[in-house]
Formats: structure tokens, sequence, C-alpha cells
């Protein structure tokens, strides 16, 4: 095995042009209890772009596309360490074990959260992130500690799909999971033809729970595909007391209808503000119809380790609807932002 690998490195926060494709990187070397996995794909996700302009960062107020201040603590967990390699969404095999690594094998088939649990005191939902506060799966090889991952070489589905999930379906599992989402409940899901809109239709499609999804008429099709019964545009007027649930990664302006929308004791549970992260509410919509609010990011073992059985059954199959080389990153980036293309893009090292 080579000592030097193919990476992109993020040289600090920005555009496009923070993104340094390399063939000249060391190869790391996996410490006690770590994994060394050659990476076979590895998908893209808001997360990825947010971290690179610094959108984390608590002065920077409006959508994505709208960033323009010279931020530092933009990472998840405030200031990165740069130069930093991203790329959160993860498959790969295993190519070797560190000292006392023995949960996996050589040539296992691997994934994991994007955001790896670490509890301590005072906050139960801690957690890093891959690509933010360690280096992640734009590169030909990447490390692991052998606890975050999970095994998936009875996966029937490709390498490319598996990248394709842990941060959409991570995300919307916990989403619903969190919202208590069952058979029966009346679902509204926002971004509905985005990766994670895109996986909560199909998550809350299997629980038995009838969709209704938000997104362009030139989606409608592909998200019905995946699994909601009911598609209206992204600007359609919302009836009042009607959902049980409303799942949300869109935010800005149109925050107060999507709690009107629900019924009195309905469940809100947000992971995401493509569409501006500041809102306004009239909070007595709120308390007088008894609405619970629930902020998603914290992705539980127990999420992902169901969501893990589901991949090696092979009952779910993201929608996939491009794939690049790693050196390509820029323009898969761009054409995500364009939102364009439904369901996910994945990058091949």
């Amino acid at each position: 095995m080579t000592d030097r690998m193919q990476a992109v490195y993020l040289t600090g926060h920005g555009g496009p042009e923070m993104l340094e494709f390399r063939n000249d990187i060391p190869v790391p070397v996996p410490g006690p209890g770590q994994v060394l996995i050659r990476v076979a794909a590895a998908g893209v996700n808001n997360t990825d772009i947010n971290t690179r302009i610094g959108w984390y960062a608590p002065e920077v107020t409006g959508a994505t596309d709208d960033v323009t201040e010279d931020v530092e603590a933009g990472g998840h967990a405030g200031a990165l360490s740069f130069p930093r390699i991203q790329g959160g969404d993860l498959c790969g095999v295993v190519e070797a074990l560190g000292p006392g690594a023995s949960r996996f094998q050589i040539g296992n088939r691997v994934t994991c959260p994007v955001n790896l649990p670490r509890a301590r005191p005072g906050a139960p939902m801690g957690y890093i992130a891959i690509g933010s506060e360690i280096d992640g799966a734009f590169a030909q090889f990447c490390l692991m500690d052998e606890d975050d991952l999970y095994d998936v070489s009875a996966s029937p589905l490709s390498d490319v799909q598996i990248a394709a999930i842990p941060c959409a379906f991570g995300t919307a599992e916990g989403l619903l999971a969190r919202a208590g989402v069952t058979a029966g409940h009346e679902v509204l899901i926002t971004g509905a033809s985005g990766g994670v809109g895109l996986a909560a239709v199909e998550l809350a499609s299997l629980r038995g729970a009838n969709v209704t999804a938000l997104c362009s008429a030139s989606k409608a099709e592909a998200v019905r595909g995946q699994g909601a019964m009911t598609t209206w545009g992204r600007d359609a007027k919302l009836p009042t007391d009607h959902f049980d649930v409303v799942i949300d990664i869109v935010g800005g302006a149109g925050w107060g209808d999507l709690i009107l929308a629900l019924r009195p004791g309905g469940h809100y549970a947000v992971a995401g503000a493509i569409a501006g992260p500041m809102v306004e509410a009239d909070l007595r919509n709120i308390y007088l119809r008894d609405i619970t609010i629930h902020g998603c990011t914290y992705q539980s073992p127990e999420n992902f380790g169901r969501l893990v059985a589901l991949i090696n059954a092979g009952r779910i199959k993201p929608l996939v609807s491009n794939t690049y080389p790693l050196q390509d990153i820029a323009t898969a980036q761009e054409d995500f932002q364009s939102k364009a293309l439904p369901g996910k893009l994945v990058l091949i090292p």
C-alpha cells in the first residue's frame, strides 16, 4: 500500500476555492482502537458546504447562500483546525487495524454516522462531526474509531448507495424517532426532494405514516416514488390543524405556517434551515395548542443501529442522481446547491 493518497483539503472558510485537491497527502496510520478505511464512496451534503462557508457560526443569520461574514467559529463545535479533510458520508472497506482493534476484519465493508456520539458530563447528547472535528471521507483513506463503525458487508446495496445514507437517512431517522412517527400519522415533510427530505419520505412511509411532501413540481414524481402519498408545491397554502407531525429542514419565512398546520398536541421536528435559520413565532400558537418542538442533530446508536438493519436487509433504496470523481468536488457541490437534481450526489475517490 502506498504511503500517499489523494484527498481534498479544506484550507479555510470560504467558497470552492478553499477546496484543494492533492495527491501527496500522507495515508493516516491507525492508532489504538482505530481502523484505517479505504474509502469506496462519499456522499455530498449540506453540512460539508455549511462547514466550508462557516454557516454554523452564531453570527451568521441568513440562508446558506447569504453567508458573507469573515467567520472563525464555523464548525459544529466552534473553530476548525485547518487543513481539514471533509466528507461525513462514508462507505469503505477495512484496510488495516490499529493496536487492540478487534471488532472488524480486513475487507469488511463499513459505514458510520456523520455525528459521532461523545457524551460527557452535562452533555448526554454531545457529539463530534466527521469533516468538522475530525477528518472524513473526501480522501482515498480515512481513520475511524472501531466503536463508531457498523458492518454493512451483508447489504445488497452498492457502495454508492450506502454512501448516500448516513447523513440523510441518519438525520431523517432521528427526526422521525424524536417526533414519535408511527403508522397512521399524518406527516408533512418540507424540502422533500433533497437528501434528508427524501430519506424522511421513505422512512416515514416504512413506518406506515401518510406522507405529504413539499417539493417543486419537477421533482414530485421522484418524491412520490419514494413513498409520498401527496405532493404540494413549496409555496402551497397549508391547511391548519391538519398534521400530527411536521418534519422540517427548510425553516425561513414560512415557519409560522408549519406550526399552524399541526393539530393541537402535534410535534414539530427540525434538522436544517436551508431557507434561513431566523424565524418568527407567535408563542400563543405553540403553548395554547400544546405543540412540542424537537431540535434534532444528535444521532443515537439505537437510531443508527435500526438504520443499519434496514441497510443490511436492503429495505431502503436511496435515490442517487449523479456520481463524480473526487477531484470534481467543486462541481459536485455546485450541482448540489443548484437543487436541480433530486436525492443524493456521491463522490468516488
